[in-house]
């Protein structure tokens, strides 16, 4: 059970970095991030900090998350692809905001380890699979949202033929450290419309299904 005042802090740190909205944040309440960080590192699951995790990977600071999240402005109705699981903490805050929400990861033992999670949460509208995220989820598209938490050098062309008309997209876009920015990109009747929300630094987007087990 999480300490109150440690609760406290960590939705006080999130409030003061621009995560304002109340269901966002009500979802980060509820969601402990603390199963999604193992071993030595798992005492520093309430600090704003990324922090590492298996196969290289990262689980992002949690303001970060916030951010996304609330830039995605996901409604109850909407179905949400995740491309990048990672340790499944953005996942399974998506899961209490969307009706639906598919998650893909590259690394199988990323997906199985968030799956685990998922299940002792009693998370049952999030499904994870092992795929190559860079292409999407056609079988199960269109999707209201999308959020990519790797970068791209630009928007991948099959992600955006996946988002429907009146969705958004959320991605850090960018390979070099210096020059990643968080975008979000809104499919209108009449085509693409870019915003530019912050600097970020994020994983590089890596095509293809990694050989860990």
């Amino acid at each position: 059970m999480i300490d109150p005042e440690l609760k406290m802090q960590f939705l006080y740190a999130l409030r003061s970095r621009g995560v304002t909205n109340a269901a966002v944040l009500t979802a980060m309440e509820q969601i402990d991030r603390a199963p999604f960080v193992k071993g030595y590192f798992a005492e520093r699951a309430y600090e704003d900090m990324p922090l590492p995790i298996a196969c290289g990977q990262t689980i992002s600071q949690p303001s970060v998350v916030g951010l996304m999240t609330q830039a995605l402005e996901v409604s109850a109705r909407d179905t949400v692809l995740e491309v990048g699981t990672g340790s499944g903490y953005q996942a399974a805050i998506l899961s209490q905001l969307a009706r639906r929400v598919y998650t893909v990861d590259r690394h199988q033992r990323l997906v199985r380890e968030a799956r685990a999670v998922f299940d002792q949460l009693g998370l049952t509208n999030v499904t994870a699979f092992t795929a190559d995220g860079s292409f999407g989820l056609p079988d199960q598209a269109p999707f209201d949202r999308i959020l990519v938490t790797a970068a791209a050098e630009d928007p991948p062309g099959p992600l955006l033929a996946q988002l429907k008309v009146g969705g958004i997209m959320v991605l850090p876009v960018g390979q070099s450290d210096a020059v990643q920015h968080l975008i979000r990109v809104r499919r209108t009747p009449q085509g693409l419309e870019y915003d530019e929300l912050r600097p970020v630094r994020f994983v590089p987007l890596i095509e293809g299904v990694a050989r860990d087990a």
